[in-house]
């Protein structure tokens, strides 16, 4: 049972990064939009002890929306095609399809938050020290799968619904919240941000780490049941 579940995720997780790869939606259409707004924020704010302090918000909410557009879309695309209802009616175990389309935001999002920090680092000049990369690192991975988690599982929830394209963020942002803030200070510790050191964020990280196995958890048990519903 549990090496079906591997498979099945690792082969729903391969389908999605190969629509992903065709597509070119990610590179083509999101990270394009997400810079863009970056640079507008550098220009807005003009100002850089302002931008240095509201750059790890930024850089979060970009992911945000990063995230809803690919959620949106992957289950698009399953809804269009009948996938999931043919791998209900084949008595897949959904809790592998939870997985792999978790893992293939997961992959996403990390590509989107490193151009992002690049962005960031260069456009608002924020100093990242040594000391801080391994918060950093760790706390936007945590923060990356709690995300990925709470998208897959709400993506499933709205896939059937008419209107998900409005109902998804309603239903994602109170949600994402504890996690943005958990990892907007991370990110704040890590740059060392209104005299902030990096062992203020490590807490942070703690939160950020349950809130990510909740979220797994719960989405493997509840995934097949909400997409079912």
């Amino acid at each position: 049972m549990a090496n079906q579940r591997r498979r099945l995720a690792l082969s729903v997780a391969r389908k999605d990064l190969r629509i992903e790869r065709r597509s070119h939606v990610l590179t083509a259409q999101i990270l394009p939009f997400t810079l863009v707004t970056m640079v507008l924020f550098a220009f807005a704010l003009d100002a850089t002890s302002v931008l240095q302090r509201v750059a790890p918000g930024l850089v979060w909410l970009a992911v945000l929306f990063s995230m809803m557009i690919v959620v949106q879309r992957a289950f698009a695309v399953e809804t269009a095609d009948g996938a999931l209802d043919a791998l209900r009616s084949a008595g897949a175990d959904m809790s592998g399809v939870f997985f792999g389309k978790f893992i293939a935001l997961v992959v996403q999002l990390i590509i989107v938050e490193g151009a992002l920090w690049i962005a960031a680092v260069l456009l608002y000049g924020i100093e990242l020290r040594l000391g801080g990369i391994v918060l950093l690192v760790t706390s936007s991975i945590s923060a990356t799968c709690g995300l990925a988690a709470i998208g897959t599982i709400y993506g499933g929830l709205a896939s059937g619904i008419q209107g998900r394209e409005s109902l998804l963020p309603l239903l994602v942002l109170p949600v994402a919240s504890p996690v943005l803030i958990g990892a907007t200070r991370s990110a704040e510790a890590a740059f060392g941000i209104g005299g902030t050191v990096a062992s203020e964020g490590w807490p942070w990280l703690g939160l950020l780490t349950v809130f990510a196995v909740a979220f797994v958890v719960v989405g493997s048990f509840a995934f097949g049941p909400l997409v079912d519903d």
